[in-house]
């Protein structure tokens, strides 16, 4: 069946476009560093989010499926503005882990949510069968608007020659999305009422008794928590380059990161906007989705070994060039993944249990990340990156999926 991109298609894919207006993201890093934190403090306020996220993640997916998505969107959007303005005002570590707890809710009534409200949009009119290509669309635009974050946050650095403006600038676009979220149809709420809610609970403890569900659960998890993890190591390493590079020579340190901070995220997230538009025709190469899961988890993991020990050797071009690698190979996946779990779980508890999958990611980012910080502070970032890794190819076996063909035998 060919695409259809009508009105709520262009809604779909403003929303993910706006939502990734976030102008901190490629300075993160960066910014918590400028205020004197080290990597473990770091990976510990990561680590509250993600705690924190994995204490909300499944009641807010049971309010979202059980008393409306729509309400559940609107709810994340003004959580996430009240965790902007918390960074903005006031710089301290502690109330730092008050703006990542707001950031949380934000997260949690937010992840799995919107995929459901897609998937429902795709089952109400018999379009489940180009669900790949659907999703893959719809995340082409929010990689575009990475890859436009990208460029309006290194100006904004280079301008004001501080991080802090990047949380109030996200102000806007997080303001603009709570208008066209307005927009969407009642008949994306679900189906569910509070009267169902002891059919929800079976449905959802259902994702635990199926094999194939559960891997595929934990396969998305897994990956994408060492990958969201990983990824933030990638601003230090630009840092390093752009005060090594024999260019811009006339611009402060901070100036020089910003131009190429914003110029390398672009790229990246230009170059991902395609591979997302473009992950149904991959997953068919491969000849089913499991098989594509399997191999991409497998390189996702090298590709993690050759960044950290290019960074060790002092390769740094090398070492982002491989990162462009794994940003590309994250939304090659991604609408695979979603795919792959959304044939084993009921539509009627897709957001419940796309919120299972989000569960275990933050749990497993939570775990990951002031570990990771630990051992870069300790070690250096290029050999925890290689142990991280290392770790990762070792978890394979317990996320191995079986193929179309293997399932039920």
């Amino acid at each position: 069946m060919k695409m259809k991109k009508d009105a709520q298609f262009y809604k779909f894919a403003v929303y993910g476009f706006l939502k990734n207006l976030r102008f901190f993201d490629p300075f993160l890093i960066l910014f918590f560093r400028e205020m004197g934190l080290s990597f473990l403090e770091i990976g510990t306020l990561i680590s509250v989010r993600e705690i924190a996220t994995n204490i909300l993640e499944l009641p807010t997916g049971f309010i979202a499926d059980l008393y409306g998505r729509r309400m559940s969107m609107v709810l994340s959007m003004v959580s996430y503005l009240a965790s902007f303005m918390v960074f903005y005002l006031f710089p301290n570590f502690l109330v730092y882990m008050v703006a990542m707890v707001a950031f949380a809710f934000g997260e949690a009534f937010r992840t799995g949510t919107h995929k459901a409200m897609i998937l429902e949009y795709l089952r109400l009119n018999d379009m489940m069968d180009i669900k790949v290509d659907y999703y893959g669309a719809t995340r082409a635009a929010s990689q575009m608007g990475s890859a436009i974050n990208a460029l309006i946050a290194a100006f904004l650095v280079f301008y004001s020659g501080s991080y802090r403006i990047v949380f109030l600038a996200s102000v806007i676009p997080y303001l603009l999305n709570l208008v066209n979220l307005s927009t969407y149809p009642k008949n994306l709420d679900g189906e569910l009422k509070t009267s169902q809610k002891g059919e929800t609970f079976k449905a959802f403890f259902g994702i635990f008794k199926s094999r194939d569900s559960f891997r595929g659960v934990l396969n998305s998890s897994l990956y994408d928590a060492f990958f969201k993890v990983v990824q933030e190591y990638l601003q230090p390493i630009l840092k390093a380059m752009a005060i090594g590079l024999p260019v811009m020579v006339t611009l402060k340190p901070d100036q020089r990161t910003a131009v190429l901070v914003g110029i390398v995220y672009f790229v990246i997230y230009f170059a991902t906007s395609y591979a997302s538009k473009n992950a149904g025709n991959v997953s068919k190469k491969f000849g089913n989705e499991a098989r594509a899961l399997n191999y991409s988890y497998l390189l996702g993991a090298v590709l993690i070994i050759f960044s950290g020990l290019f960074q060790r050797l002092g390769i740094q071009l090398a070492a982002v060039a491989v990162f462009f690698l794994l940003f590309v190979l994250e939304n090659l996946r991604r609408p695979v993944n979603i795919s792959y779990i959304s044939d084993t779980i009921d539509h009627k508890t897709m957001a419940s249990g796309l919120s299972v999958e989000s569960q275990l990611k933050t749990l497993l980012m939570a775990i990951l990340a002031p570990v990771i910080g630990f051992l870069a502070d300790r070690l250096g970032v290029g050999l925890a990156l290689m142990l991280a890794g290392l770790l990762m190819a070792a978890l394979f076996f317990l996320v191995s999926l079986r193929s179309a063909g293997s399932k039920g035998s």
